[in-house]
């Protein structure tokens, strides 16, 4: 992977993060999701302090999740507005009026040229390489890290020269009741021919049973988000690093963080 500077940079996602919006949009919507999810955020410092780094992260509430606006907020207060965090998203997320806002807010579609532009600028970039197969785990499973095999997420950071940053969430699967994520279901419509692989399945406020629609509203569960040390791929598996070896060491490592936290919860929903 080519390392993107200068104008070549300008024609990727990148250049289209506005600090200034960024600002605006965390000083409105911050304090706003931190006092409803109670949020907490531990260990953002675990970021390297310079330059590029990929942050990975389990994904988690369903349709409404929360995780990019509890840790964007935690990031910007601690490293600035200098320095961008960019999220990886799913071309979907772009359909529709809010695109543009998107895009400035520093979410990027997810390839491996916007990657590559991200990381070799000395950014930080989010990732949540489960994507909708881990946001809709079912609640019995929400401390099990499981990217659905999808371990392109190493490829990049190692082609790119940066650590991984593991990064977890525990909480948001208990803003509703997800029952399953509806793979059986998915097969029987031959949706998986549209390239849809989950039909999930949950329970909650105020449609009560859901099948991605009617949405149910988030209940206030307590999120805690916790960033991890960071992992130097090269230094820890050698130059030529097993990438599934790899994914195996980033996923048990965050596997045991979540049971760590899980054991720190009194209550479902209170925290």
């Amino acid at each position: 992977m080519k390392a993107i500077t200068g104008t070549a940079a300008d024609n990727y996602e990148t250049a289209k993060w506005d600090p200034a919006f960024t600002e605006q949009m965390a000083n409105a919507l911050g304090p706003l999701v931190k006092r409803w999810f109670r949020a907490e955020v531990r260990n953002v410092e675990n970021i390297p302090q310079a330059g590029g780094a990929l942050v990975v992260s389990n994904h988690s509430g369903g349709m409404f999740t929360p995780d990019v606006l509890i840790l964007a907020p935690a990031f910007y207060n601690t490293f600035g507005y200098h320095r961008p965090l960019y999220t990886l998203a799913h071309y979907g997320l772009f359909i529709g009026p809010l695109d543009g806002w998107f895009r400035r807010i520093g979410v990027i579609e997810a390839s491996r040229e916007n990657a590559a532009a991200a990381l070799h600028s000395d950014a930080v970039v989010l990732v949540f390489p489960g994507g909708d197969y881990d946001t809709y785990r079912p609640t019995r499973s929400a401390n099990t890290v499981d990217f659905n095999g999808r371990t392109g997420y190493v490829s990049t950071a190692i082609e790119a020269g940066v650590p991984i940053v593991p990064t977890v969430s525990i909480g948001a699967q208990e803003t509703q009741l997800f029952l399953s994520r509806g793979n059986f279901l998915a097969r029987l419509l031959r949706l998986t021919k549209a390239r849809i692989d989950i039909l999930p399945l949950s329970f909650g406020f105020p449609f009560g049973l859901s099948m991605i629609f009617p949405p149910n509203l988030p209940l206030p569960a307590k999120i805690v988000t916790e960033v991890l040390e960071p992992i130097d791929v090269t230094a820890r598996f050698g130059n030529d690093p097993d990438v599934d070896e790899v994914d195996a060491h980033v996923r048990s490592v965050m596997e045991a963080a979540l049971e760590r936290l899980a054991g720190q919860r009194r209550f479902p929903i209170l925290g």
